[in-house]
C-alpha cells in the first residue's frame, strides 16, 4: 500500500485563503483533495501504522466469521473502530436500497448499526444527516462537513440543527462490501464538539479505512454465504434422506399382485410421492401423489398429505371419508393456487380394484386379452382446491391375470425432448411403450423399467419436474 502527498494546486491555495478568512474549507459534495500524508514524518508514520493496525484487526475478525451472528459482531466492531479512529462521538452503518413511493423511485435508508463513543448502542430511533448520506450514495464521493452557524446547519437539514452537530464525515462502502442483495452501504460519523472538526486528512484516512473494510466485508459475506450454502446442502440432503425413507419398499409377497414403484426428484426433495400399505379390511392401498411445484416447500406438503392419508386408511377402509377430510385440511393450509393431485387404488387379492382420482393424470389399464389400453376417468378436483368438496365417486374394475394398471405423475408424461422442447413424451409415449413391452413382460418391474428407459431416451437425461411411476400387474391369486 502506497500513500503520497500531492503538490498543492491553485484550488488548494484558494482553500487555505478561504480558511484564514473563516469561511467553510470544504464544500459539501466532494473533498478537494485525497491527500493522506502531511510531510510530518512522525505524524505520517503514526497514520500509516494506525491504518495498517486497523486493517489487521478487521482481517483477524473476518477469519472468525462463521455465521450471521459473527458477521453482526464484525459490523459492530467496524463502527466502533470508525468512531475511535476518527475521534467522533457517534458512528453509523447505513444501508440503502431501492424504494418506490407514490410512483416515484427513491432510496430507503436503514441504520444497521448505531454506536456511541465508548461502545454503547444508540437506543430508539436514530437521527442523523440523511441528506449527507444520500448525497454520498448519489455521487459516490466521500464527504465531510463542519457547521459553525445555524445557516450552515440549515443547508444540510433539520436533523443537523436539532442535534447540534458541528462536524460529520460519510464515506461509501464500495460494491465489494455489499451486505444485502440490491443494497449499498455507507459509514457515517459525527460530533457535536466544536473542538473536533474533521480535517481533510481525517476524511482521507476514513476513506482508506472504508475501502479496506469493504474488501473485508466482501470476504466475510462470501464466507458466511459459503457456510450457509453448506448448511443448506446438509439440510437438503437430510430432507432427501427422510423423504426417501417415507417411500416404502414394495413387498415381494403382495397377494394377487406384482408391484413396481419408481421416482426421481427434480431437485434434492420431491413434490411427488408414492405409498403402499394394507388397510384393516385386507386391501392393498397403492397411492401416487403430486404437489404443485417441487423442492423443500412441496416436500413438506407431500409428507403431510402422505402421512394423513396413510394414518386415516390404516384405521378405516372408508377412502371417501379419508380423501374428503384430507381435502378440507389441505384447503386450510395451502396457499391459493397450490394443490395436491392424488391417485388411490384399493386392490383386493381376488383381482377387484377400486380407483379414486383427485385431479391426477389419468391412469392406464392394459388388458392382456386383446391388448387394449383404457384410460380411467377422474373423480373430482385436486385436493386443496375446493375445501368443501366431498369425494364420493370411484371406478371399480376387475383385473385379470397379466393385466396392468399404471399410475404416474405429469412429470413423466410431460418429459420434454432435449432436441425438440415442444415434443413431450405424453400419454401416447406411454401407450406405445406398454404396447411394445407388455405382451412379453413377465413382471411389473420389467414394464416399469422399460417405461423409465423410454422416458430417459426421449428427454436424453433432461428433467424439469419430479417423475413417479407405479405399475400394478395382476398375478396368480
Amino acid at each position: 500500500m502506497m500513500f503520497f502527498r500531492k503538490k498543492p494546486t491553485e484550488e488548494g491555495k484558494r482553500d487555505r485563503g478561504a480558511a484564514r478568512k473563516g469561511r467553510r474549507l470544504v464544500p459539501p459534495d466532494r473533498p478537494k483533495s485525497t491527500q493522506f500524508l502531511t510531510g510530518d514524518a512522525l505524524r505520517d508514520e503514526r497514520s500509516v501504522e494506525a491504518l495498517l493496525d486497523e486493517i489487521a484487526r478487521v482481517s483477524e475478525r473476518v477469519a472468525r466469521v462463521r455465521g450471521p451472528a459473527d458477521l453482526r459482531e464484525l459490523l459492530t466492531y467496524i463502527v466502533d473502530a470508525s468512531v475511535e479512529r476518527t475521534g467522533a462521538e457517534r458512528g453509523l452503518l447505513v444501508l440503502a436500497g431501492p424504494h418506490r413511493r407514490g410512483g416515484k423511485a427513491g432510496l430507503a435508508l436503514e441504520v444497521l448499526v448505531a454506536r456511541q463513543r465508548g461502545g454503547n448502542w444508540i437506543e430508539g430511533k436514530v437521527r442523523y444527516s440523511t441528506s449527507a448520506v444520500k448525497r454520498v450514495l448519489e455521487n459516490g464521493a466521500p464527504r465531510k462537513d463542519r457547521f459553525s452557524s445555524a445557516a450552515e446547519e440549515a443547508e444540510v437539514g433539520q436533523s443537523v440543527h436539532e442535534l447540534g452537530l458541528r462536524s460529520l464525515m460519510c464515506v461509501p462502502l464500495e460494491a465489494g462490501g455489499e451486505l444485502r442483495a440490491g443494497y449499498r452501504g455507507v459509514l457515517y460519523v459525527d460530533s457535536t464538539a466544536s473542538a473536533r472538526e474533521f480535517s481533510q486528512q481525517d476524511l482521507t484516512f476514513f476513506t482508506a479505512l472504508s475501502t479496506q473494510i469493504a474488501s473485508a466485508l466482501r470476504t466475510a459475506r462470501g464466507h458466511v454465504d459459503a457456510l450457509e450454502r453448506a448448511r443448506l446442502e446438509e439440510s437438503l440432503e437430510t430432507a432427501r434422506t427422510v423423504q426417501k425413507s417415507l417411500m416404502p419398499e414394495i413387498p415381494a409377497d403382495c397377494a394377487g399382485f406384482d408391484l413396481f414403484a419408481w421416482y426421481r426428484a427434480a431437485e434434492r426433495t420431491s413434490g411427488d410421492f408414492y405409498d403402499y400399505f394394507v388397510t384393516p379390511g385386507g386391501r392393498h392401498a397403492v397411492v401416487v401423489g403430486d404437489v404443485t411445484g417441487h423442492g423443500p416447500a412441496s416436500a413438506l406438503i407431500t409428507s403431510t398429505a402422505q402421512a394423513f392419508l396413510r394414518s386415516s386408511l390404516l384405521f378405516s377402509d372408508d377412502a371417501e371419508r379419508a380423501l374428503s377430510m384430507l381435502n378440507r385440511d389441505l384447503a386450510k393450509r395451502m396457499e391459493p393456487g397450490h394443490f395436491v393431485t392424488l391417485f388411490l387404488a384399493l386392490l383386493e387379492p381376488r383381482g377387484a380394484a377400486q380407483i379414486f382420482n383427485a385431479g391426477h393424470a389419468p391412469p392406464l389399464v392394459w388388458r392382456r386379452a386383446g391388448g387394449a389400453i383404457e384410460s380411467l376417468p377422474g373423480h373430482g378436483p385436486a385436493l386443496g382446491m375446493i375445501g368443501d368438496f366431498e369425494y364420493r365417486e370411484s371406478t371399480s374394475l376387475e383385473l385379470a391375470e397379466g393385466d396392468l394398471l399404471l399410475a404416474y405423475t405429469d412429470g413423466l408424461s410431460e418429459a420434454r425432448s432435449k432436441d425438440a422442447p415442444d415434443a413431450l413424451f405424453g400419454e401416447d409415449g406411454l401407450r406405445r411403450t406398454v404396447e411394445a413391452i407388455a405382451p412379453s413382460a413377465t413382471s411389473a418391474r420389467a414394464v416399469g423399467e422399460s417405461i423409465v428407459e423410454a422416458v430417459h431416451a426421449h428427454a436424453r437425461g433432461h428433467r424439469e419436474d419430479d417423475l413417479t411411476l407405479v405399475v400394478v400387474r395382476r398375478s396368480r391369486a
